[in-house]
């Protein structure tokens, strides 16, 4: 059934026959089935691993095409004692990926440096002048982590000057890709690896366990202490969840043994940005990586210098490590400020442009905008309309920018028809980022609209959010807070189960945070608090009787802890008992 709301179309998934069955098979609560089967997932096996992910369910990485030639290259390099070079990317994901190859090379005791280009002087990707330069500086081979597959023409001048490659990436495989040297990459044509949807650092990992096997079998570590991957497993986590991809399979297996060993983490970065956050470390969760940590680590980066969040990655002191933290701090206020800018900016000139609103793309772009929030203020726009969002800023005739896509438009695949274009783009379905001349920006916003409403409907441009069950206040106890949080850590694919509750009493409304909704919701005799994020414009509710979609979570306050339901949207409801 469909539930129109203000903003949203409201959809409550149907009661599964078979959830009863699945519970005694498995033996778990009839609505923790529901949730699984709401999921896709339906059989005894599949629901048994997708609640206890185990890291021994790690797929064999040298099923991943060019992972036994990658191997051997960064192989041949210790022998020959070839200088080792991490080239990653700036965001949270690459900065991860370059900080566990440099700590797993330390760990066993390989020589390696790293190169992450500037965000606003460079930008993404493999760079020539980079290449360059380490070439100068006598760097025999280039381990690219998180960018460079589509980087041939840069990566065939570093082999040109006697560099080797290996290149790591998860981005889409550009078509008529033909590189001769190794790529890791399961996108790639005729890859055998099963799971496509590893972040970055995901593959990084898979990587350093394949070296670490290599060399254990060529006597390595006789008489070396042989690295613990899974100390490496919080990197792996904060690097995935920051990156949102889907946190199903093999990314959610890593995530979830990522986020048990946070608490205890080996990195003194970690345990610094976690307390520079504020952030209660025996309680970490997804949320917390993506909205406190993640931010944090990627704005020294969007601001042009990634030093300090590869730095606090990479620190072996719990002073230095506290010392990057306060800076991630200063940068992550200065990037809020910049990013608040351009929204206001932006909101000002749809408020100007009656006829943006029909649009099914936003293409946005202004003089000098900041490089490093533009993906940002991209999420937010998409987030806010529900339409493939690009935000673009201009210097000196050059257009950079960022997009940001729904689900059922492939942005990278439609930036390819458009290709001519650009001077320079990458991504996947639903992130790019890209370069073109500023006289172009006008003929992208005419044929990406075109394409858009080739393949978009009106309804596909209203967000819909599924319930996944009908509660009524008095069933939402501690078990159902736990059948909740068994399914975490939730993300893309995997997100947090929703219910619906109707004709709930408002006893009480106030704005917290200047747009957040604090509330106190009653049914009958029950009553529970509620907290609807960005919901604030809804005030004042007080005596209004509503339906909500709703998550229960703990709410945990100096030492106590109360169910708290924290709302998702709400609406005034209808019928009799309606205010």
């Amino acid at each position: 059934m469909s539930i129109a709301s203000r903003h949203r179309i409201w959809k409550l998934i149907s009661p599964a026959p078979t959830a009863s069955k699945l519970a005694c098979e498995v033996g778990i609560t009839p609505l923790q089935a529901q949730l699984l089967i709401n999921r896709g997932i339906t059989e005894k096996a599949d629901a048994a691993a997708f609640l206890c992910p185990r890291l021994s369910e790690m797929m064999d990485p040298m099923l991943m095409k060019g992972m036994e030639q990658g191997v051997a290259a960064v192989l041949e390099a210790i022998q020959h004692r070839d200088n080792i070079t991490v080239y990653g990317d700036y965001d949270a994901d690459g900065l991860t990926a370059t900080a566990l190859l440099l700590n797993f090379f330390s760990d066993i005791g390989v020589p390696a440096d790293a190169y992450v280009p500037n965000r606003l002087v460079e930008g993404y990707g493999v760079h020539s002048r980079a290449v360059q330069r380490l070439y100068q500086r006598g760097t025999g081979l280039i381990l690219t982590v998180d960018c460079g597959i589509s980087g041939e023409r840069e990566i065939a001048l570093a082999r040109k000057l006697g560099l080797k490659v290996v290149v790591t990436d998860h981005h889409q495989v550009p078509p008529g890709s033909r590189p001769c040297w190794p790529v890791i990459n399961p996108h790639q044509p005729e890859c055998s690896f099963p799971f496509k949807d590893l972040a970055g650092v995901g593959l990084a990992f898979f990587l350093a366990v394949a070296i670490r096997a290599a060399l254990r079998d060529r006597g390595w570590f006789n008489g070396r202490p042989e690295p613990d991957l899974r100390q490496y497993l919080d990197l792996v986590a904060l690097g995935t969840i920051a990156d949102r991809v889907p946190l199903v399979g093999q990314n959610r297996m890593l995530a979830a043994a990522g986020l048990r060993r946070m608490p205890d983490s080996r990195w003194a970065g970690i345990r610094a940005m976690i307390e520079a956050a504020g952030v209660n470390p025996s309680a970490i969760g997804a949320d917390d990586l993506a909205f406190r940590l993640a931010p944090r680590l990627n704005a020294p980066g969007r601001m042009g210098d990634s030093e300090a969040g590869l730095s606090i990655l990479t620190a072996d002191r719990d002073e230095r490590a506290r010392d990057l933290a306060r800076m991630l701090n200063v940068a992550n206020t200065r990037r809020r400020g910049l990013e608040q800018a351009i929204l206001d900016r932006i909101g000002a000139m749809l408020h100007a442009d009656e006829g943006l609103a029909d649009r099914r793309t936003f293409i946005l772009w202004g003089e000098n905008w900041h490089q490093g929030v533009l993906g940002i203020v991209a999420s937010r726009l998409v987030d806010q309309y529900h339409r493939p969002s690009l935000v673009v800023g201009i210097q000196d005739g050059v257009a950079s920018g960022s997009g940001r896509s729904i689900d059922g438009f492939h942005l990278y695949r439609a930036l390819n028809r458009l290709s001519p274009l650009f001077d320079r783009f990458g991504g996947h379905a639903h992130a790019a980022g890209f370069r073109l001349p500023a006289a172009n920006l006008q003929d992208l916003k005419t044929e990406l609209e075109a394409i858009a409403e080739a393949e978009l409907t009106q309804q596909d441009l209203v967000p819909v959010i599924h319930a996944d069950a009908h509660l009524l206040l008095r069933e939402v106890d501690g078990q159902t807070v736990a059948d909740v949080a068994s399914l975490a850590p939730f993300g893309e694919r995997n997100p947090a189960p929703v219910f619906l509750a109707r004709s709930v009493e408002v006893a009480r409304s106030r704005v917290v945070g200047d747009r957040h909704l604090k509330l106190r919701l009653r049914q009958g005799e029950t009553v529970h608090e509620g907290i609807g994020f960005g919901l604030g414009p809804y005030h004042p509710l007080h005596g209004a009787r509503v339906d909500i979609l709703f998550t229960p979570e703990l709410n945990r306050w100096q030492g106590t802890e109360r169910i708290q339901l924290k709302v998702v949207d709400l609406r005034r409801a209808e019928g009799p008992n309606a205010a």
